[in-house]
């Protein structure tokens, strides 16, 4: 299973980045994809997830603000990110589970965000 995250980068505060994460070598469609991340000295938290039947769920300080969606017919999860903010700066991971496990268990090599003020 390989998961390639894209998309990273430098943005300005107000700014946007759109993330997007190719999946293969598993069952895209029967495949829940969370976007991870993690900011130095920080926990890895769950920034947003979708079910393989397109249920979604935010961290609430990212909602209204970032958006997941995924695109079955080419096995990849997005990320769009608006309004990013200096603490949205951190590495964001994509990650994959079978709908029948409970932890995700294939991950991404992760991506760098940094959002300047």
């Amino acid at each position: 299973v390989q998961l390639q995250a894209s998309g990273g980068g430098l943005v300005q505060a107000g700014g946007s980045l759109r993330l997007s994460c190719a999946a293969s070598g598993l069952t895209f469609g029967n495949c829940a994809m969370g976007w991870y991340r993690q900011a130095p000295g920080k926990e890895r938290e769950l920034v947003a997830s979708i079910s393989s039947y397109g249920s979604t769920y935010y961290l609430t300080s990212v909602k209204g603000r970032f958006t997941i969606s995924r695109d079955n017919a080419k096995n990849t999860v997005y990320l769009q990110m608006n309004s990013l903010l200096p603490e949205d700066t951190a590495v964001y991971y994509c990650a994959a589970r079978r709908f029948e496990v409970e932890k995700y268990e294939y991950w991404g090599q992760g991506t760098q965000v940094t959002v300047s003020s």
